[in-house]
Protein backbone atom coordinates (compact mmCIF):
# COMPACT_ATOMS: atom_id res chain seq x y z
CA UNK A 1 0.00 0.00 0.00
CA UNK A 2 1.27 3.47 -0.83
CA UNK A 3 1.75 5.47 2.30
CA UNK A 4 3.70 8.63 1.39
CA UNK A 5 4.13 11.06 -1.49
CA UNK A 6 7.03 13.41 -2.14
CA UNK A 7 7.66 16.24 -4.59
CA UNK A 8 11.35 16.60 -5.47
CA UNK A 9 12.95 19.27 -7.63
CA UNK A 10 16.60 18.76 -8.60
CA UNK A 11 18.68 21.76 -9.73
CA UNK A 12 22.05 21.95 -11.44
CA UNK A 13 23.33 20.23 -14.57
CA UNK A 14 20.54 17.67 -14.56
CA UNK A 15 19.16 17.84 -18.10
CA UNK A 16 20.95 16.17 -20.99
CA UNK A 17 22.62 13.64 -18.66
CA UNK A 18 19.87 10.97 -18.64
CA UNK A 19 18.66 12.08 -15.20
CA UNK A 20 15.04 11.21 -16.04
CA UNK A 21 15.90 7.74 -17.35
CA UNK A 22 18.05 6.92 -14.33
CA UNK A 23 15.34 8.26 -12.00
CA UNK A 24 12.79 6.01 -13.67
CA UNK A 25 15.07 2.98 -13.24
CA UNK A 26 15.83 3.83 -9.61
CA UNK A 27 12.16 4.37 -8.78
CA UNK A 28 11.23 1.05 -10.37
CA UNK A 29 13.97 -0.71 -8.38
CA UNK A 30 12.54 0.82 -5.20
CA UNK A 31 8.93 -0.06 -6.04
CA UNK A 32 7.88 3.59 -6.30
CA UNK A 33 5.11 5.02 -8.50
CA UNK A 34 5.05 8.52 -9.97
CA UNK A 35 6.62 10.59 -12.73
CA UNK A 36 9.69 12.59 -13.64
CA UNK A 37 9.89 15.48 -16.10
CA UNK A 38 12.19 18.29 -17.21
CA UNK A 39 11.20 21.85 -16.37
CA UNK A 40 11.85 24.85 -18.60
CA UNK A 41 14.22 26.36 -16.01
CA UNK A 42 16.65 23.43 -16.45
CA UNK A 43 15.64 21.50 -13.33
CA UNK A 44 14.07 18.05 -13.03
CA UNK A 45 10.69 17.66 -11.31
CA UNK A 46 9.71 14.40 -9.61
CA UNK A 47 6.48 13.27 -7.94
CA UNK A 48 6.86 9.90 -6.24
CA UNK A 49 4.59 7.69 -4.14
CA UNK A 50 5.47 4.64 -2.09
CA UNK A 51 6.78 3.42 1.24
CA UNK A 52 8.49 6.21 3.19
CA UNK A 53 11.81 4.37 3.42
CA UNK A 54 11.91 3.84 -0.36
CA UNK A 55 11.10 7.50 -0.96
CA UNK A 56 13.88 8.57 1.40
CA UNK A 57 16.30 6.41 -0.60
CA UNK A 58 15.13 8.10 -3.82
CA UNK A 59 15.62 11.54 -2.27
CA UNK A 60 19.12 10.52 -1.16
CA UNK A 61 19.91 9.27 -4.67
CA UNK A 62 18.68 12.56 -6.18
CA UNK A 63 21.46 14.42 -4.35
CA UNK A 64 23.95 12.57 -6.57
CA UNK A 65 22.03 11.44 -9.66
CA UNK A 66 23.73 9.72 -12.57
CA UNK A 67 27.47 10.12 -13.18
CA UNK A 68 27.08 13.01 -15.68
CA UNK A 69 24.89 15.10 -13.38
CA UNK A 70 26.11 18.00 -11.27
CA UNK A 71 23.43 18.43 -8.61
CA UNK A 72 23.52 21.85 -6.97
CA UNK A 73 20.32 21.76 -4.93
CA UNK A 74 17.42 19.43 -4.13
CA UNK A 75 14.11 20.60 -2.69
CA UNK A 76 11.81 18.08 -1.02
CA UNK A 77 8.16 18.57 -0.06
CA UNK A 78 6.18 15.77 1.56
CA UNK A 79 2.57 15.73 0.33
CA UNK A 80 -0.68 13.93 0.97
CA UNK A 81 -0.97 10.82 -1.22
CA UNK A 82 -3.46 11.38 -4.02
CA UNK A 83 -3.45 7.83 -5.43
CA UNK A 84 -2.94 9.10 -8.99
CA UNK A 85 -0.03 6.90 -10.13
CA UNK A 86 0.00 3.17 -10.91
CA UNK A 87 3.62 3.00 -12.18
CA UNK A 88 6.64 5.27 -12.58
CA UNK A 89 7.20 6.97 -15.93
CA UNK A 90 8.95 9.80 -17.73
CA UNK A 91 6.59 12.60 -18.64
CA UNK A 92 7.41 14.54 -21.79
Amino acid sequence: MLDKQVHIVVYGKVQGVFFRAYTETKAQELGICGRVKNLENGSVDIIAQGPEESLKRLVEWCHEGPSGAQVEKVTVDWLKVNGKFLSFHIEY
